[in-house]
């Protein structure tokens, strides 16, 4: 018969694990930046006169991870955390070793599978958030979620890193080298996985082995299930939008590839700083409050947009888009934490990453063709409409629960 342990054992464990997967969140993320901030501009690079979609690579990215999402949960579900996160980093390095033969033989349509690729392999990584809230009181989970978020603060470094000094390492060949280097990222992830503790506490597993499952549409039809995932899906989906378009308006603008990807650098570190203490705000505050805060924060960052296209603005912009997305979305996911059993995890977060990485493949998409036939200004202008409904909805859930209260 398994121990059970008292909370501070628990929480140990689960911050033992926070810390693990935080590594693996700066080498296996660092994928991102290299595919997001090279992606467009690769595109660009391989297509002929007309740049409409030069955004493909990155949409193909965000493609996979919607893709990949609920196959990621079940993969997991079947062999394990670990084992699924070890699967998901082998995937990574053959994208990335496909990305560089894309570039290789000037094909645009295999390096969007390429990204498509690594976005499959994101979405095992975009599990980490929740492997790291399977351990730990309810109290510590934000917290835990948000100490494998500051791992996010390392591939902002990182992955722009690899850029400016490997993207001709395979000179003539441009840009392929930091994909090439990026398959060790995956591998060093690789040796940490051998570390993590399972993913549920012994209690859990005897107690909920026979429970039922509720079906997946009594979990989504769910008041608080909904407001959260529109609220992160919407968060998520803005700052895809918006960070996809910001490098090729930058060169549009008359700036080079370093200003674009130093761009990304300081919008990748504000996405994850903010990470050492939104896990403390949201115990203090609330999770309601610190969504709807980085959602005024996303409004501050069009506002910027809208004000003007030095190289200051884009910077302020997007380091206000990063910390706007980093509370929303931390809020959010911690949000949906509650709306299901600890049995029914990996359906329920399969679903919500699923509608989440599908609505931003399709704003990545957008992001080019707004960019090219209508406009930076439109790109921030759409910021406004979709706060005001997440803000809408953040009041809705609010009154209903003091309605109930009542």
């Amino acid at each position: 018969m398994s121990t059970v342990l008292s909370d501070a054992e628990e929480n140990a464990i689960a911050k033992r694990n926070a810390v693990l997967l935080s590594i693996c969140q700066a080498v296996n993320a660092s994928a991102a930046p290299i595919c997001i901030a090279l992606g467009g501009v690769v595109g660009s690079h391989l297509l002929g006169t007309d740049k409409s979609l030069a955004t493909a690579p990155i949409t193909g990215f965000n493609v996979g991870v919607a893709l990949m999402s609920l196959p990621a949960a079940m993969i997991m579900r079947r062999i394990g955390r670990k084992h699924g996160f070890m699967t998901g980093a082998v995937i990574g390095m053959g994208a990335m070793l496909l990305a560089v033969q894309a570039i290789k033989m000037q094909s645009f349509w295999l390096f969007v599978i390429a990204l498509l690729i690594a976005g499959c392999s994101n979405s095992f990584a975009q599990q980490y958030r929740f492997a790291a809230a399977d351990r730990g009181t309810k109290e510590f989970k934000a917290k835990a979620i948000s100490y494998v978020l500051v791992g996010g603060i390392a591939a902002a470094i990182i992955g722009p890193q690899m850029i400016l000094n490997f993207r001709d390492y395979l000179a003539p060949v441009p840009f392929a080298g930091a994909f090439l280097w990026g398959t060790g990222l995956f591998a060093i992830s690789l040796i940490v996985m051998q570390f993590l503790a399972p993913g549920h506490p012994p209690k859990s597993a005897e107690e909920l082995a026979d429970k039922p499952q509720r079906p997946l549409s009594e979990i989504i039809s769910q008041p608080r299930f909904i407001v959260a995932v529109l609220c992160g899906t919407s968060a998520y989906a803005l700052m895809s939008y918006v960070m996809t378009a910001a490098p090729l308006a930058m060169i549009a603008c008359g700036f080079d590839v370093d200003d674009a990807t130093w761009g990304i650098q300081w919008h990748v570190l504000a996405m994850f700083g903010p990470s050492f203490f939104t896990g403390h705000l949201i115990a203090r505050f609330g999770k309601e409050r610190i969504m709807a805060t980085g959602l005024f924060i996303l409004v501050a960052c069009a506002l910027v947009g809208l004000n003007g296209i030095t190289l200051a603005h884009f910077y302020i912009g997007l380091i206000l888009l990063g910390v706007g997305w980093n509370f929303g979305f931390i809020g959010a996911t911690a949000m949906v934490t509650e709306t299901y059993e600890p049995h029914e995890k990996n359906k329920a977060q399969g679903a919500n990453d699923f509608i989440l990485f599908g609505t931003v493949a399709i704003a990545s998409l957008l992001s080019g063709y707004s960019l090219n036939h209508a406009g930076w200004e439109f790109i921030n202008w759409i910021v406004f409409p979709i706060v005001a409904i997440c803000l809408v909805s953040l009041w809705w859930l609010h009154k209903g629960k003091h309605s109930a209260a009542a």
